[in-house]
């Protein structure tokens, strides 16, 4: 059996190179390095060390020496109530990434299962995420469904 563990705030490097791997693997050319990395270094920091329940990351770590082989994030949302989730809390995933030479080991799917795990015991009941052609298979195992609504995004010039 694979373990997952709970991230810490000291596992914020890792998460964020995991992070680039996941950008490099879904694009045609790799990610640039930046301020982007310093910056998500920070906020991970911040946020896995905040005792509020919105935001949780699991990890398995490398079998053969130091760093993450895997990982997954997910954040609480409070969204307004309806009649189907009368909480509004809605989880969402992203970061789902394995090191290329740890795949297909299971160490997505235990990250994954940790996290839904989290989720229902702070008693979420509509978890999303967007998912890659590479991992589909895996969230649709899990019993994720593709949903009704299309999604659509707005970028806004702040200059």
């Amino acid at each position: 059996m694979i373990d997952a563990r709970l991230a810490a705030p000291a596992d914020a490097p890792e998460l964020i190179r995991l992070r680039k791997v996941m950008i490099d693997s879904m694009g045609d050319d790799p990610a640039p390095s930046g301020e982007w990395e310093r910056t998500g270094v920070a906020i991970l920091q911040k946020q896995l060390a905040a005792a509020d329940g919105t935001l949780a990351a699991f990890v398995v770590d490398r079998p053969d020496g130091p760093g993450l082989a895997a990982c997954v994030v997910g954040a609480v949302d409070q969204r307004l109530p309806n009649p189907r989730d009368p909480t509004g809390l809605r989880g969402y995933v992203y970061n789902v990434a394995t090191d290329p030479a740890y795949r297909r080991r299971g160490y997505s799917r235990a990250c994954m299962t940790a996290l839904i795990g989290w989720f229902r015991a702070h008693r979420i009941r509509a978890v999303d995420l967007r998912a890659s052609r590479d991992g589909e298979p895996l969230y649709a195992d899990l019993g994720f469904r593709r949903t009704n609504d299309p999604a659509m995004r707005l970028r806004l010039d702040l200059n």
